[in-house]
């Protein structure tokens, strides 16, 4: 029997490379070859990165004459050369850049890069155009700054310096955006991106061919009664025009088309049919998905999770603000991005433990901690409840000016946070019970953590063993009062260990403004807001 051939190498995107695009003057990412998951809060540029790859692997310079620019080019270098000496040689260009995984294809293979590095790839820049310097001069000469947007090119070509365009792209992709779900506009392109990507051969021509067949028939046949009633003028439907099936084409579920369903049913169906192989002879290579999440219940993000899991042969890209999502998909594959700062930081670092400790983890608030720039780690809800009372105690200032996250997070799960803190560089308190042994478990326990970034603050009363007795000791006349009536088996202080999150409520709603903060608590929020 003859050799079978060697299956097609997977196309992969290795590393994005931007310079002046949105809000990153220079990035440069390594990427993963399976699911890469962008975390970040409100501008942070999760958005910004599935634009720049959507536009360089769409090759379709309308699209970016449609959203313009001014939008695109980073603003701090647009402002930065118009209170220079505005010379026309040194205005600022914008590019996109993919590094692909080798594929053999002398097409895409060349040293038409930022690295000047013999590689294949893809380029996307918008550069102003030589030919017009004369023109750029003149208008960069006027009084009042004006930046000369029109009078840029737009180019896309592979690292060979060969052109392309979207007829010819080289990478199938699709961009699906959680948050446009009701946009008729964005699921028309949704729904002619996934026609194409499911079409083989020659279908496409031929689909079109036969519709257009179609509705000739339709007007020769229904419409002709009609017009046989006019004198001069007649009906007929448009059988000209580009993508004129593309236009009229609908997803439907179970007979409803998609656009009469809710929007969370819409998020799941686009997703998942984007995800699935439905039998494709060329599947999508790359998918870009934008806050999935969007419109989701909670037992329909778990399901999306293991579709997404589940999936295999193409890259995918996902922003997101879920902490299921990028927790439940391996923080190893996220990249943390921060409106603070244009850099970003990678998980890859962290133990397989720690990974698999957070993707099966319910409720763990890692989102919330990654972000942070301070953190106080509690250990159980009732510590979390009074910490709105104990800061304002210690820092005469309201809990939303605090400028720290506090975060539950069970006993057993310290060390798993302070992983992370080692390597994002986010100072951490961590306030936790003593359990009886304060040496060995508040300082011998987290040692390999402690530093400038990291420390542990435990009662160093051994006998004050748990956060209630430590603040009953403290808080003893106002316990007695709100729960000493109507006892008969149990002692306040045993009641309050019972019910500790109920207590922690009562005490937060009634008694907010008197309470005593226990000392190492408020070691814990000093040392925090230093």
């Amino acid at each position: 029997m003859p050799a079978k051939p060697a299956p097609t190498p997977m196309r992969v995107i290795e590393k994005i490379q931007l310079k002046n695009f949105k809000r990153f003057p220079v990035l440069e990412a390594s990427l993963n070859s399976e699911v890469n998951v962008l975390v970040g809060d409100n501008e942070s540029g999760k958005s910004s990165i599935l634009l720049a790859l959507d536009l360089v692997l769409g090759g379709s310079r309308a699209k970016v004459e449609a959203i313009g620019l001014e939008s695109l080019i980073n603003n701090a270098v647009v402002r930065s050369f118009l209170t220079s000496e505005r010379r026309v040689e040194e205005l600022p260009t914008l590019s996109v850049e993919v590094y692909l995984a080798e594929q053999q294809d002398p097409d895409l293979n060349g040293a038409n890069n930022s690295d000047n590095r013999i590689c294949d790839g893809l380029r996307f820049v918008c550069e102003p155009n030589e030919e017009l310097f004369g023109q750029i001069s003149e208008i960069l000469g006027q009084e009042e700054p004006n930046f000369p947007y029109e009078y840029y090119n737009v180019r896309f070509f592979t690292f060979s310096g060969k052109p392309y365009a979207a007829y010819n792209k080289t990478l199938r992709h699709v961009f699906l955006d959680s948050s446009q779900i009701n946009n008729d506009y964005a699921t028309r392109v949704y729904i002619s991106d996934i026609y194409n990507t499911n079409l083989q051969g020659y279908e496409k021509n031929k689909n079109e061919n036969e519709y257009r067949k179609h509705k000739r028939k339709f007007g020769e046949n229904v419409l002709e009664s009609l017009n046989d009633r006019l004198d001069k003028y007649s009906f007929a439907l448009r059988t000209t025009g580009k993508t004129s099936l593309e236009l009229d084409l609908t997803i439907e579920d179970e007979g409803i088309p998609i656009e009469n369903r809710g929007k969370g049913k819409q998020s799941f169906i686009k997703t998942e049919f984007a995800l699935s192989k439905s039998g494709r002879k060329v599947d999508i290579d790359i998918l870009l998905l934008e806050e999935p999440e969007n419109h989701l219940s909670h037992l329909n993000m778990k399901r999306l999770i293991q579709k997404i899991r589940d999936s295999s042969g193409k890259q995918l890209f996902i922003a997101t603000h879920s902490d299921m999502i990028s927790a439940r998909l391996d923080l190893r594959r996220c990249l943390l991005l921060n409106s603070r700062s244009t850099e970003y930081a990678s998980l890859g670092m962290i133990t397989t433990e720690t990974a698999d400790f957070f993707m099966k983890a319910p409720d763990n608030n890692v989102l919330e901690f990654i972000l942070s720039k301070k953190a106080i780690l509690v250990e159980g809800d009732a510590e979390y409840i009074l910490a709105e009372a104990f800061i304002t105690n210690v820092t005469g200032q309201p809990m939303e000016n605090f400028n720290a996250h506090v975060i539950a997070v069970g006993g057993t799960s310290f060390k798993r946070y302070l992983e992370l803190t080692n390597i994002l560089g986010i100072k951490t308190a961590v306030i936790r019970d003593n359990d009886k042994d304060f040496e060995g478990n508040c300082s011998q326990r987290y040692a390999d953590y402690l530093g400038d970034n990291v420390q542990v603050f435990c009662d160093n009363d051994n006998e004050k063993r748990t956060f209630e007795i430590s603040f009953y000791a403290g808080n003893r006349e106002i316990c007695d009062e709100m729960f000493g009536p109507g006892r008969k088996t149990l002692s306040v202080l045993d009641y309050m260990l019972k019910n500790k999150t109920e207590c922690a409520l009562r005490l937060l709603k009634e008694k907010k403004n008197v309470l005593i903060t226990p000392a190492y608590f408020a070691d814990a929020i000093q040392w925090i807001n230093a």
